[in-house]
């Protein structure tokens, strides 16, 4: 069982005040990691799965908020890819060991690449659902309209409203700082696995991102999967049995 059996987090306390929310269960490695999405938190569906396909098979996992994100410290309206790359760092440095596989969904996607790339001996393999690098300047700010753009040029943020619960900020910070980190425009020098999962129905990442992704990525072992119909989420019955499905494949593959 997990080191919570469901209940409160625990909490990695780092040097700079921040205080990361995260369960953990311990087992066999190469361990499991998840990256949540854009003003999402651990709680969420396919985060719980990960944590029960983890137990059934006696593998180590962890699950974690960013700052400004579930019950971690800080606001979501400071936060920054830059920011949350180095909270993904934090928690993999200190509450893990062994190698890895990451899993990351939509915005955790282009933070388990940009960990990978800061950690490569450190990651076995990855696994993105609806993966969204670039997503900031590429399917965010490209999408805003000249109005919606000047409020954030002249107020230093926008509220996006959201399907999901309340508006979402979005700030200047975000979008300047996250230019910073773009992978898309050249070689990703990632060689470890990887796999993508990409819903066509999904209207919010491009189901040819993953293709494209998978163009960039200099390891010789990528395979993109487009599930037809499945939407952004991907949290069906059926699609979180494709992510087992996938994860089992994965883990024989690297023996």
């Amino acid at each position: 069982m997990s080191d919570t059996d469901g209940s409160a987090p625990q909490y990695l306390n780092r040097a700079d005040g921040a205080r990361i929310a995260y369960h953990h269960t311990p087992g066999e490695t190469p361990g499991l990691m998840f990256l949540g999405g854009f003003a999402s938190d651990m709680d969420g569906s396919k985060a719980l799965a990960l944590e029960a396909y983890a137990q059934a098979r006696g593998r180590a996992f962890l699950r974690f908020d960013y700052q400004g994100h579930g019950q971690s410290s800080g606001r979501f309206a400071d936060g920054t890819i830059g920011q949350w790359r180095d909270d993904a760092l934090s928690a993999l440095d200190q509450l893990t060991d062994g190698p890895q596989v990451l899993v990351g969904s939509s915005m955790g996607g282009w933070i388990m690449l940009l960990a990978a790339l800061a950690r490569p001996e450190r990651i076995a393999g990855l696994v993105g659902i609806a993966a969204a690098p670039d997503f900031t300047d590429e399917l965010l700010w490209s999408r805003l309209t000249t109005q919606q753009k000047q409020e954030i040029e002249d107020k230093g943020v926008w509220n996006m409203p959201s399907d999901y619960g309340d508006p979402v900020p979005i700030t200047h910070q975000l979008i300047g700082e996250g230019r910073r980190h773009k992978l898309l425009d050249g070689p990703i020098a990632i060689t470890c696995p990887v796999r993508l999962l990409q819903g066509t129905a999904d209207d919010e990442v491009p189901a040819d991102w993953a293709l494209k992704l998978q163009n960039r990525l200099t390891s010789d072992d990528v395979e993109a999967t487009l599930v037809k119909d499945a939407d952004h989420r991907m949290s069906t019955d059926r699609d979180l049995q494709r992510l087992r499905d996938t994860l089992d494949r994965l883990f024989r593959d690297l023996g």
